[in-house]
């Protein structure tokens, strides 16, 4: 089983070695290169994507500008799925492409089914994993309606430092819902504070 998942399981729950062991047959492993679709909008999600390595983003395009507005990135020891589509087997209202070779385990919805069936205590870990997704998104929402532009970059760049590394500025701007060239004249002013 790979390491990094089950280290990231670990962080809330504790496996038997009986568990371990069951717990990989139902994953297979994916190699996506840079620019790779892991889902397009109108596709059914069908599986739960963890990533092992490489960096992803989610996007949709706004049919009034044609722009690409991102939803979220997902980096190495995360999670990359359309929770809704992949709950409910319906069509997607966005995609999911690689930003770099991205190599990720997944588990489809039939599978993933079976497993918390077998191992109960993988329920607990999902609730948690999903509260923490929920929390972030109540935050964002927030953030839109409250931080100016200014606010949000720096409580991103303090929250995913590692994202901005990985991520280019234009993708970053439009995940904060910033022009490019705003982030510029922001990323310039706080160097020079």
């Amino acid at each position: 089983m790979n390491e990094k998942l089950l280290g990231n399981i670990s962080k809330y729950i504790s496996l038997s070695l009986e568990e371990i062991n069951l717990l990989e047959a139902f994953w297979s492993e994916r190699t996506l290169d840079k620019g790779d679709y892991l889902l397009r909008n109108g596709s059914i999600c069908r599986t739960d994507n963890y990533i092992v390595s490489g960096a992803l983003k989610a996007f949709y395009i706004n049919s009034d500008n044609g722009k690409e507005e991102i939803l979220y990135f997902s980096i190495d020891d995360w999670w990359a799925t359309d929770l809704h589509s992949f709950q409910k087997q319906t069509p997607s209202i966005y995609n999911i492409q690689a930003l770099e070779e991205t190599h990720l385990l997944q588990i489809s919805r039939s599978d993933f089914e079976v497993m918390l069936a077998q191992i109960p205590k993988l329920e607990r870990y999902f609730r948690l994993i999903l509260e923490g997704y929920l929390g972030t998104l109540q935050r964002r929402i927030i953030q839109h309606q409250v931080f100016n532009a200014e606010q949000r970059y720096s409580d991103f760049i303090e929250k995913y430092p590692e994202i901005s590394d990985k991520v280019p500025q234009y993708l970053i701007a439009s995940y904060l819902g910033i022009s490019p060239e705003f982030l510029s004249r922001i990323r310039k002013k706080q160097k020079n504070h």
